[in-house]
């Protein structure tokens, strides 16, 4: 049965993928393009991990290669292929809601990736992000949303980072912020380690009080 919850934040610390959007088509289509060009075992059946960044993901696929040559083809495949991508509900408006300086995107993908996305997407781009290229270690270590919490000027457990997956819902935790599960490209059960969890971002709200934001959310 959901409830609603009623919490205060000073920042919101958004994952992209999966969150904002799903682009879940480009990212198969140009993995297995990828991986059958390099020879990887049974590539055109090749699953990613989710919420890893790819130079690791290359490094661990093929560590023979120089990883930026590898980094750069994926990156292309990726930024060409973007029929199927699409702004995840509910996103859009709570972005368009928010005070510019109390969020910022903190993702696995790459700076230049990431920004291809949101412009294809038409979304907001805040004025200061974590891409991969931006962390010594990605997700799940806590690099990521510690820096993320840094540029906005406030401590990791006065922010609530928002994940779709549990490498990311790890990092946060292991950061010290509050994570909010958005259910979609894992079950309930997989997000399990977040403090709560919502169907999609339709059921999250925001508002500015005072010097915090509120925040208002259907639960699961």
């Amino acid at each position: 049965m959901s409830e609603l919850v009623r919490i205060e934040a000073q920042g919101l610390l958004f994952d992209m993928d999966g969150v904002l959007i799903s682009s879940i088509g480009s990212v198969v289509r140009s993995w297995r393009t990828w991986a059958k060009k390099y020879e990887v075992p049974d590539a055109e059946n090749y699953v990613i991990p989710h919420g890893m960044r790819a130079i690791e993901i290359i490094k661990t696929l093929r560590p023979d290669i120089d990883p930026q040559v590898g980094l750069r083809e994926i990156e292309d495949l990726e930024l060409e292929d973007t029929a199927d991508l699409v702004v995840l509900p509910g996103a859009r408006e709570l972005l368009e809601s928010l005070p510019a300086d109390r969020w910022t995107i903190v993702t696995s993908a790459t700076r230049r990736l990431m920004l291809g996305r949101l412009e294809v997407a038409g979304l907001p781009v805040p004025e200061r992000i974590v891409s991969a290229d931006d962390v010594q270690r990605g997700k799940p270590d806590p690099e990521p949303y510690r820096k993320g919490a840094e540029l906005l000027g406030f401590r990791p457990q006065d922010c609530v980072v928002i994940e779709d997956a549990p490498s990311g819902i790890g990092a946060g935790k292991a950061a010290g912020a509050r994570v909010l599960g958005v259910i979609g490209t894992h079950t309930l059960e997989e997000l399990h380690e977040a403090d709560w969890a919502v169907r999609s971002l339709t059921a999250v709200s925001a508002k500015v009080g005072g010097d915090v934001l509120e925040l208002e959310f259907q639960a699961e």
